[in-house]
């Protein structure tokens, strides 16, 4: 064989095993909100009735999962709904609160805070994000589309009618004593979420929208009674921020909405019903991720060559998902763009070059 004719096999055989074994399902969280018929006071702390009887979701864990350990702190919360509002209500395990960002759209995530992760439809484009620290100091924010497929944050952008409150269990700012933690409480009206979607708000029952929650800590010191990011000696530099979120995530990257949970809407009363859980489709969670890294491996490839790769052949793409049921693929390409298409069971996924996916279910 020709050196040259054995370089490209060799490149070819790589890029064919890299792909093949750089997929690993990730199992997402799944959470069934209940509607609510009694009114809720906006105020952080969550005793009416209602949240009373409304479910906690597991408790977060590091946002790369098992690999790293798990947060020394807790985090949960619970989710409701009604005609005007999605509300949502988070604890979080904290024995020293503190805040120092006022400005509204400040980059939130330097102070200890909590974040708010919605995807209605689903197709990692056009999406909302929130997040607030304990001193109820708002940034909210759309996104058209991950950074990583050349989105932008639309910062001038406002939840308007948004509710949101704080309640410290403990003393803000005070390194003196030790809290208990602080809670956040948080009403988003469906006109808002209405904006970048074409999903029904208020939802209809049985609707599934792709949600995550994160909340960030930093490791802090006191020096001359303030709370003081600690360092690393080596490089002077503040030390990394956790990340602890609802449902793991690949990486420390909350920009991969693919791997969010999932939240379904049901319509029975939350006084009037049990603990429910939901039925999680596997086989479109496992295919929806296979595009996903389908989608990577395309991105690094043209970024080495200008161009998309434009044999199927490559990517040796796993032919069975949930164990056993049967997938196709084709695909058709250019030099700068591409689709994918995935069958399985009377469903077909799409998924192109900016990283939008979306399905066609056969009636």
């Amino acid at each position: 064989m020709k050196l040259k004719h054995l370089l490209f096999f060799v490149i070819f055989l790589g890029h064919c095993i890299t792909v093949q074994a750089q997929f690993q399902f990730i199992e997402g969280r799944s959470y069934l909100s209940h509607k609510t018929s009694t009114p809720l006071k906006i105020d952080g702390l969550g005793n009416e009735a209602a949240w009373q009887a409304a479910p906690w979701t597991d408790t977060f864990i590091d946002i790369e999962g098992n690999k790293k350990p798990k947060p020394y702190f807790d985090t949960r919360m619970k989710m409701l709904w009604d005609n005007d509002y999605f509300y949502f209500y988070a604890e979080m395990e904290e024995p020293h609160v503190w805040a120092t960002l006022t400005e509204r759209d400040a980059v939130i995530f330097y102070d200890n805070d909590f974040e708010i992760f919605i995807d209605p439809d689903g197709d990692t484009h056009g999406y909302y994000e929130y997040e607030v620290n304990a001193l109820n100091t708002v940034w909210d924010l759309l996104l058209t589309r991950p950074y990583r497929n050349g989105g932008h944050a639309i910062d001038h952008w406002d939840i308007h009618g948004l509710k949101s409150a704080v309640h410290v269990n403990g003393t803000l700012n005070d390194p003196s004593d030790k809290d208990q933690g602080w809670s956040v409480e948080v009403a988003i009206p469906w006109d808002a979420l209405s904006e970048a979607t074409s999903m029904k708000t208020p939802p209809n029952n049985g609707d599934q929208w792709r949600l995550n929650f994160s909340r960030v800590q930093w490791k802090t010191e006191v020096m001359e009674e303030k709370y003081v990011k600690q360092k690393d000696p080596k490089t002077g530099k503040n030390l990394p921020e956790n990340n602890w979120v609802w449902s793991p995530q690949r990486a420390i990257a909350m920009h991969e909405p693919e791997f969010w949970g999932i939240v379904q809407f049901s319509e029975s009363n939350v006084l009037n019903t049990g603990f429910n859980t939901i039925k999680v489709n596997k086989a479109n969670e496992e295919l929806r991720q296979i595009l996903y890294y389908f989608h990577r491996a395309q991105i690094d490839f043209k970024r080495e060559h200008k161009a998309f790769d434009q044999s199927l052949k490559s990517f040796n793409l796993p032919n069975q998902v949930d164990g056993s049921k049967a997938v196709t693929y084709s695909l058709n390409t250019t030099e700068q763009t591409y689709l994918l298409k995935a069958q399985t069971a009377g469903t077909t996924w799409f998924i192109n070059e900016t990283g939008r996916i979306w399905k066609e279910i056969k009636p």
